[in-house]
Order: C-alpha cells, then sequence, then structure tokens
C-alpha cells in the first residue's frame, strides 16, 4: 500500500519554475485582464515623457475628451457583444453632426420666428433621427435579412459619409447658435464638464440595460449562442436590430456633443472612430466572438486609449504615427488576451 501510494506521488506533475512565477500573473490575469497592466506601463513611460502628463489640468483634459469616445465605444460593445461590429459608427457621427448643424441654421436663419431653445432642440432631434435611420438600415440588414455585420455596415459607412459629403459639399457648417456650444459643449456644472455628465447618465443607463433587463440577458445569449438562444425562445432578430439601433443612438449623443464642442457641423469628425472604439472594447476584454464585455472594462479601455493620445501629444509624436501605435496596441491586447486565456483554460 505504502509503495502504490509513493508511486504516485512521484508520477504526479511537478510545476515548473516558470509556472510557479507565472501563477500570481495567472491570478491577477483572471482577476483583472490585461488592461491594468497596459495602464500601468503607460503611466509609467509617460510621466517620465512629460512632467505635465500627471496634472490636474491634464487628466481633467484627458477626462473631457474621453467622453466622446466612450459614449461610441458604448454602442460598440453591443454591437460587440451581440457577435457583430458596427463600422459605422465613424459615418454616424458625421451624419448626426452635419444633419444636426444643417437643421440649427435653417431654423434660426430668420431668427424671430423659433427661440434659441427650440432651434436648438429641433437641430438636436433632427440630428438623431438621421443617425437613427442609419441604426435602422443596419438593424434590417444584420437582424432580418442576414447580412453580414462587416458587410452591412461597411456598405452603410460609405453610403453615409457620401451623403453628409452631399449635403455639405465638405464644407463645414457654420453659424450655429453660440448657446448650443456653450451648454453642451463648454459649460460645467459643480465643476464638471456637462459632457462627463452626459456620460454618466448614459453610463447609469447601460448599466441598468445589460444588468437588469431582459434585454440585456438576451442579448449575452445571442452572442454566446444565436442557435441556442432562437431554440429557447429569444427572439434573436429583434434582439438584432435594437442593438444596432441603439448603437446609433448613443453614437449620435455623441455626435451632438462633439459638434457642439467644435462649433459647426462636421463631415470628417469620425474618421478614425471605429477603430479606436474597437481597440477600446477589445482592449477591455470585450470578445470578439460575443456574448462577453463588461461595461466599466470598456470604460478603462477608453480612458487608456486616450491616456496613451494625450501621452503622445505631450511627448510631441504625430497623428499619422499615434495611428500605428493604435494598430499596435490592439494587436498587442488580443495577442495577450489569448495567451493568457490559453493558459488559464489550459487550450491550445
Amino acid at each position: 500500500m505504502k509503495s502504490s501510494i509513493d508511486a504516485a506521488s512521484n508520477t504526479a506533475p511537478r510545476r515548473s519554475p516558470w509556472q510557479a512565477v507565472l501563477a500570481p500573473l495567472d491570478f491577477l490575469f483572471e482577476k483583472l485582464g490585461v488592461l491594468p497592466f497596459l495602464m500601468i506601463a503607460a503611466l509609467i513611460i509617460f510621466s517620465r515623457l512629460s512632467d505635465n502628463f500627471l496634472s490636474e489640468q491634464n487628466l481633467l483634459n484627458l477626462l473631457r475628451q474621453s467622453v466622446y469616445l466612450i459614449l461610441v465605444a458604448l454602442g460598440q460593445m453591443l454591437a460587440l457583444i451581440s457577435g457583430g461590429f458596427d463600422l459605422s459608427v465613424g459615418t454616424a457621427l458625421a451624419i448626426t453632426s452635419v444633419v444636426g448643424a444643417q437643421t440649427m441654421v435653417q431654423l434660426g436663419a430668420d431668427g424671430s420666428a423659433l427661440g434659441v431653445v427650440a432651434v436648438i432642440a429641433g437641430g438636436c432631434l433632427a440630428g438623431l433621427g438621421a443617425v437613427a435611420l442609419l441604426g435602422c438600415v443596419n438593424g434590417i440588414g444584420v437582424a432580418y435579412l442576414g447580412v453580414s455585420p462587416f458587410i452591412m455596415t461597411m456598405a452603410t459607412q460609405s453610403i453615409g459619409f457620401g451623403v453628409a459629403l452631399y449635403l455639405t459639399g465638405g464644407v463645414p457648417v457654420s453659424g450655429l447658435p453660440m448657446q448650443f456650444s456653450d451648454w453642451l459643449g463648454f459649460a460645467s456644472w459643480l465643476g464638471i464638464p456637462v459632457p462627463l455628465w452626459v456620460t454618466i447618465v448614459v453610463l447609469g443607463l447601460f448599466h441598468v440595460l445589460l444588468s437588469r433587463t431582459r434585454f440585456g440577458q438576451n442579448l449575452y445569449a445571442v452572442g454566446g449562442n444565436a442557435r441556442a438562444a432562437a431554440l429557447s425562445g429569444i427572439d434573436t432578430r429583434r434582439v438584432l436590430f435594437i442593438t444596432y439601433m441603439i448603437c446609433a443612438l448613443i453614437v449620435g449623443v455623441a455626435g451632438l456633443l462633439l459638434t457642439a464642442r467644435l462649433e459647426s457641423g462636421e463631415t470628417n469628425i469620425g474618421g478614425t472612430m471605429a477603430l479606436e472604439s474597437i481597440a477600446a472594447c477589445v482592449i477591455g476584454g470585450v470578445s470578439l466572438r460575443g456574448g462577453m464585455g463588461r461595461l466599466h472594462n470598456v470604460v478603462f479601455g477608453c480612458l487608456f486609449i486616450g491616456l496613451v493620445q494625450n501621452g503622445l501629444n505631450l511627448a510631441g509624436v504625430g497623428s499619422y504615427l499615434q495611428m500605428i501605435v493604435l494598430g499596435g496596441l490592439l494587436v498587442v491586447a488580443v495577442v495577450s488576451d489569448q495567451f493568457w486565456l490559453r493558459r488559464y483554460y489550459r487550450i491550445g
């Protein structure tokens, strides 16, 4: 009996020195993911490159600049959780900006027919209505026609951008009411910028939507296994349609805030937003296969993207090189996640 026990102990697998070293990292990755390691590295690097990086004013600017990406990434997160993605978020920003700005200019042309509040409200509703139409087209194509999200949103991205250019001739739309920018672009309440308050409210709504509603549960189920979700009685088409509608509308809110900040309607405000929003979501742990994603991680992913861009700006790195860095970070995040997940689940 003793010899059999000794034999079993001799044949038991022994942990290599590398396994002993990586065990704490495995635990941290299981609990936190790869994002905290990237943020710590970025903070150390950029704080050494610039003394102003960790200043209070710079950090406030970082938050102010990140709110637009956070809003867009929230919509992108819904599309990714559903098992797809939305390449038309940049076009949605442009459509909202152009249509909203042109409507305000037209309504306020005579100055006496409508009050300023009515002009601003009319422009905002027009911009949101236009982007809702874009989301409706995406939703119908993906949910009811069975078109691949990649093909569908790439097509609407091209169409929407062409419409925005046609409406403006490539020229920014100026002449917006001053109050629009004063109220939504530059105003603060209790020392916090209004766009940041809007983002906080939207985050609260998304938390309720994803964790406290049936739609949120169905969304994760559809993204995890659409066929199993359909067999369990979930209307997968309805879930997908609503997903792309919400994505478009929340991007529209970001478009209005960004238009107020720029004080003009622009066709090129969302040129890199699709890449940045997908990168923020993936870095934040949202699965490209669907069915997985946490709200707070996406927010931290957006802050990390903003942190890197801010640090590169302070270091004097040009915008073209920043795009290279952003693409590289996306690759590093995906590869790191796959590496640690394979170690954790012992697959591959």
